[in-house]
């Protein structure tokens, strides 16, 4: 029998192949548009980025970067609106993990950041509760002064247009309620509204607004709840 001397062409391992395919010019112009979309009705406020929330969102991250795990390239669960700021300049490759080699990022499509961060509702400013939080803290530079005034901003904002609702509200004007509950709930930096919803039921309630009872008074309604707090 005479000796085959052809090449042979191993396939690609599969790890390779989903790199390879998420790179691809063709793939990724079909695969975009829709995965943005998607993620852009799951965002809060008007498209805004997952991380920061302060910037409108216009790349797709990978959460776990590819490099790390080529195999994720194409899972739904691991994609993130982000803006350039973040998915580019600040957190691009980098994915720090804990001694167990466990993520120590906070995952903004799966988990609720509260038991890791506290936001100071007056300084805008994050208070990391645990070292997830600190990791989330330090690699998106969430406590530079642009974001912290940002959120400054939405909280006087958030105030005034809660207790527009509650006027609004009372008045029996249910329109012009609802109008005011989605101003709220389009405004940058939706993180600030969950948190005074949060802290609202916090037993320390009464001492962190305590120059304003009557918005924690409001805070509290269940009709207003019900129109902001995202489950």
């Amino acid at each position: 029998m005479a000796e085959c001397t052809c090449d042979i062409v191993l396939a690609p391992e599969p790890e390779t192949r989903a790199r390879t395919l998420w790179n691809h010019t063709t793939v990724r112009r079909h695969v975009h548009a829709p995965l943005r979309d998607l993620l852009a009705d799951m965002a809060a406020g008007r498209e805004r980025c997952m991380y920061c929330g302060d910037n409108q969102g216009t790349d797709i991250d990978h959460f776990e970067p590819i490099d790390r795990h080529p195999m994720r390239a194409f899972d739904w669960t691991n994609h993130v609106l982000a803006c350039s700021q973040c998915n580019s300049h600040l957190k691009g490759a980098a994915f720090p993990l804990d001694d167990g080699s466990r993520p120590l990022l906070i995952d903004p499509t799966a988990e609720d950041p509260t038991p890791h961060l506290r936001l100071v509702l007056a300084a805008g400013i994050y208070h990391p509760l645990t070292p997830r939080g600190q990791a989330t803290i330090d690699l998106f530079d969430l406590n530079r002064g642009l974001l912290a005034k940002g959120r400054v901003n939405a909280f006087h904002v958030t105030k005034a247009c809660v207790a527009q609702w509650a006027h609004a509200t009372a008045q029996g004007d249910h329109d012009a309620a609802a109008h005011w509950a989605t101003v709220v709930n389009e405004q940058p930096i939706a993180d600030v509204v969950q948190a005074m919803l949060h802290q609202a039921l916090d037993p320390a309630a009464e001492i962190l607004f305590e120059d304003d009872p009557q918005l924690l008074a409001h805070l509290r309604e269940p009709r207003l709840r019900s129109a902001l707090l995202i489950r």
